[in-house]
């Protein structure tokens, strides 16, 4: 099933909560209303012909000057071998949505890596804390305005330019060859010096 045909039986269930497709050279994907999300998503899991048994990534997008960001679900038929992407804005002073972990239980962790990293929160989730970085961690990595607090408790989270350190690395890879490598031969010994040819005998 096409995206366009999904799309269709979604509007004919959904009329005010999905979006329509915008035009877009990558991935086609469709939008849905924050409030909706939970029911659109087991909409589309339990429908005959649709089957989205799967999620396959939950993940986000900061947009600074709309002041959104967004949640974006993968999803996946594996008895249809259709794909489909739905895109929920949030608030980006207060990122909040509903959680989907009810519908498909992998959703749990990928919630909370949103949540680690771009500071969305998930309603309803049942364990929601940060999955990658300390409990204490300040501010969320992903988000574009993110800027490095220095460390974690005396633990720098800084790095030299990673072509200064390639090259360390290979300098000390050709110091070890060099280290290793076997003496070489001793120079070849000079031939002796050919015999002066003998005298001649004058002729009678």
């Amino acid at each position: 099933m096409t995206t366009s045909e999904i799309h269709e039986r979604l509007r004919a269930s959904f009329p005010d909560d999905v979006g329509a497709a915008p035009e877009t050279k990558g991935d086609p994907w469709l939008p849905v209303k924050r409030e909706r999300i939970v029911e659109v998503c087991r909409f589309l899991k339990e429908t005959p012909g649709l089957d989205f048994d799967f999620c396959e990534d939950l993940t986000a997008l900061d947009w600074p000057k709309r002041n959104v960001i967004e949640v974006v679900v993968h999803l996946l038929s594996y008895q249809h071998k259709h794909s489909l992407k739905l895109k929920v804005e949030t608030d980006r002073a207060a990122p909040e949505m509903p959680t989907l972990e009810g519908v498909w239980k992998t959703a749990n962790w990928f919630e909370r890596e949103v949540y680690d990293l771009f500071g969305v929160t998930f309603t309803g989730h049942p364990d929601l804390r940060r999955i990658m970085l300390p409990d204490d961690w300040v501010g969320f990595p992903l988000r574009k305005d993110y800027a490095e607090q220095g460390g974690w408790h005396g633990i720098g989270n800084e790095r030299e330019n990673p072509l200064v350190e390639l090259k360390r690395l290979d300098d000390a890879a050709r110091a070890e060859q060099a280290r290793n490598a076997p003496p070489p031969p001793p120079p070849a010994a000079a031939p002796p010096p050919a015999a002066p040819p003998a005298p001649s005998t004058p002729k009678a």
